[in-house]
């Protein structure tokens, strides 16, 4: 037992006097994108920048996780001295992820000055990369004539002006002025080009410097009071100035404007509406003007106890984000008018501002020739430029009654309505006709092909034939989101709560799968419209037959255009979704287990990843070696919060392998032992030395059983 421990101890002396060091791993931090990966593990890392062996911070983003949003500030300014006139300065701040990016200013701009900017000399302005707060001033003319956004017409028989452009005279029908005193302008756009390392989203906020208001297309320079109504999710925003003098009570504009919110169904509204009441002081081309996704201005003198309700026309408009989308083609286009006039009317009445009798004689105008005799599919054979509003809406109302008639109420032109504004094609006279024959069957449609296809025009109902259609019940539905998650990229994004309300993050490039709920709460059978929406607008749809008490489950999808928050809603149920990319997240840390390694043997990297922002991020991280991507690892967090991820890898071969996670880089070397040393000579201990006691061990050993 002795011989066998001493010899045993022999071989522990002679393992030990072999090197160490073997499969040591080093890390090293990097600041930009792997590079190098692919290509066999050739990217070594310059032996000065290596860390601990075992952990090393790596440098990534900079500690914002809005690395991928492009923000505008438009500030305007009123130039007194300047009747005509207005001044814009646009300052942006640049996310790190860019790489350049150009301006193209509207027409009519002068610039004034420059910051971080040079011209192309194509009328763009590219940035510099001198500044991450470049900036632009210029002026543009603030009088503008003719046809711009969507207009409430006139029941004239008289030719409106068609032409855009830009005047300073007095004696005009204005679409937009400045007076010297005070002005409604458009808000100059600009286009943007931009290219960076990842998908790069913009935002916009607009000021006035001065006394002001502002939305996002439509603002007004002057001393003026604001009035506020939220609905929902929705802000409406009344702006009456100093100089107006407005004939309804503000109030009751945004009580209208409210009501009509909750009214018109038809999957779209915007987030932010701004309204401005305008001073009656200048001649207006129209009695108001809608543009852009959610902004208009109706002139103050506009009332609401009438059949042209010009604030409800604006406020329908709003709800047509299809006309800024997808838009139509000539044959559709009466269809945006009729729509306006139409629901403002309608809307009025249920709202028992007018009587029916206003009601009909407004829609009968649309039987006179001057308008009966055009084709509203075909603009060329309008007498009056107005005919897509006076028999458009006739028309309209008609397709809306017969509609309600052959599905017992169970189908409305809403639903329609909702069609078009969850479409992602441009919407055609077939999308119409095939809307009503699939919703009403094809006498609808026949109907429809005749009264806009050739001049055949219906005679205004009255008000018993009104009672029939329009009080007829429809089934009752709730609608909900059905699961506490979003699907996308084959992965689940499960809910967050912040401050009591439901969060999450997705990433950025893939479409979103919206699971919504629908119950049938009524006393009878009918067809349900799941909508869901998108800060306001309709993204998907889909009908389905359900009985009383039914209930089922439907998948409804969206695609994000780019990174940046976004409010989805099914029913009254909603979740603020932040689309984000890899930039959004920063990995901290690396580290390898274990720190030595032999060729084939496993070993697990793991990251530590830090959402560094206030606001969710969700990301996609992929593990990139020479092979390319050797693992995908979908992590979510709530604003401050950390995590970590792991990998198993594995290396054949000798060499230093250079391992990528999100923006950071890492280094482990892998090696083979090396072959025994020879035993270096020592007095009275030679290798011949060594041999010749164990022998004699072995020889003691066997006499010893004998």
């Amino acid at each position: 037992m002795i011989r066998r421990v001493g010899l045993l101890a022999v071989v522990a002396l002679l393992f030990a006097s072999l090197p160490l060091g073997i499969g040591t791993a080093a890390i090293a931090a990097s600041s930009g994108p792997v590079s190098g990966v692919g290509d066999g593990g050739s990217g070594v890392v310059d032996s000065s920048a290596f860390l601990e062996p075992s952990t090393a911070s790596v440098a990534g983003r900079a500690a914002s996780n809005r690395e991928d949003i492009l923000h505008r500030t438009t500030t305007l300014r009123r130039l007194p001295d300047e009747p005509g006139t207005f001044e814009t300065e646009m300052t942006f701040d640049v996310p790190g992820s860019m790489l350049e990016f150009d301006v193209r200013l509207a027409d009519g701009a002068t610039v004034e000055s420059m910051d971080g900017f040079e011209p192309n000399g194509d009328g763009t302005y590219e940035w510099t990369r001198d500044t991450d707060a470049p900036s632009i001033r210029f002026s543009m003319p603030a009088n503008r004539t003719g046809q711009v956004g969507h207009a409430s017409g006139a029941d004239t028989e008289g030719v409106a002006a068609t032409t855009t452009g830009s005047t300073a005279g007095s004696e005009r029908d204005y679409t937009f002025v400045d007076t010297g005193e005070w002005g409604i302008v458009q808000v100059p756009g600009v286009g943007i080009s931009v290219r960076g390392t990842t998908s790069i989203g913009v935002d916009e906020t607009v000021t006035v410097d001065g006394p002001g208001a502002a939305g996002n297309d439509i603002a007004f320079l002057g001393e003026v009071t604001v009035f506020e109504r939220t609905v929902g999710t929705e802000t409406i925003e009344l702006a009456v100035p100093e100089a107006a003098d407005l004939e309804p009570d503000p109030e009751a504009i945004l009580e209208t404007l409210a009501w009509s919110s909750h009214r018109l169904d038809v999957g779209a509204s915007s987030e932010e509406t701004f309204f401005v009441a305008a001073p009656t002081t200048v001649d207006w081309e129209p009695r108001g003007l809608q543009l852009g996704k959610g902004d208009a201005w109706v002139r103050a003198d506009a009332p609401l106890e009438a059949a042209d309700n010009a604030w409800i026309h604006e406020y329908v408009h709003v709800h047509q984000p299809y006309v800024e989308g997808v838009g139509t083609t000539t044959e559709a286009e009466w269809l945006v008018e009729a729509q306006a006039d139409y629901y403002a009317a309608t809307l009025t009445l249920e709202k028992g501002l007018i009587a029916f009798d206003d009601y009909r004689e407004f829609f009968e105008r649309g039987e006179r020739s001057f308008y009966a005799d055009g084709v509203l599919t075909d603009p060329a054979t309008w007498d009056s430029p107005n005919t897509n509003y006076v028999k458009g809406r006739l028309v309209y109302g008609e397709l809306d009654r017969q509609l309600r008639l052959a599905t017992d109420g169970d189908r409305t032109l809403e639903d329609v309505f909702r069609q078009f504004n969850a479409a992602d094609e441009r919407i055609t006279e077939e999308t119409f006709l095939g809307a009503l024959e699939q919703a009403g069957g094809e006498d609808l449609r026949d109907l429809a092909e005749e009264y806009t296809r050739t001049d055949a025009t219906p005679e205004m109902w009255d008000r018993k034939a009104h009672e029939e259609a329009f009080d007829l019940q429809r089934a009752t539905f709730e609608y909900g989101l059905a699961a506490d998650s979003l699907e996308a990229g084959d992965e689940s994004w499960p809910f967050l709560e912040r401050d009591g309300e439901s969060v999450t993050a997705v990433p950025a490039d893939e479409t979103v799968t919206v699971a919504a709920s629908v119950v049938n709460t009524g006393d009878r059978n009918g067809t349900a419209d799941a909508t869901l929406t998108v800060d306001g607008q309709a993204v998907d749809t889909a009908s389905i037959d359900l009985a009383v008490d039914d209930e089922t489950v439907v998948d409804l999808e969206w695609t994000p255009p780019e990174p940046g928050e976004y409010t989805l809603r099914i029913g009254s149920e909603t979740v603020t979704a932040f689309v984000t990319t890899d930039s959004w997240v920063t990995v901290t840390s690396v580290s390898f287990d274990p720190e030595q390694a032999r060729p084939g043997e496993p070993i697990t990297a793991t990251a530590t990843v830090e959402n560094p922002g206030e606001d969710p991020a969700a990301a996609v991280l992929h593990v990139r070696t020479y092979e390319g991507s050797v693992g995908e690892h979908p992590v979510l967090l709530a604003g401050g919060e950390t995590t970590t991820i792991e990998q198993e890898l594995r290396f054949d071969s000798t060499a230093e392998y250079e391992v990528g996670i999100a923006d950071a880089t890492a280094s482990v070397t892998v090696e083979s032992p090396p072959p025994p040393a020879e035993l270096e000579e020592v007095p009275g201990f030679s290798l011949a030395t060594a041999l010749a006691g164990l022998l004699f061990a072995a020889l003691l050993l066997g006499s010893r059983r004998q």
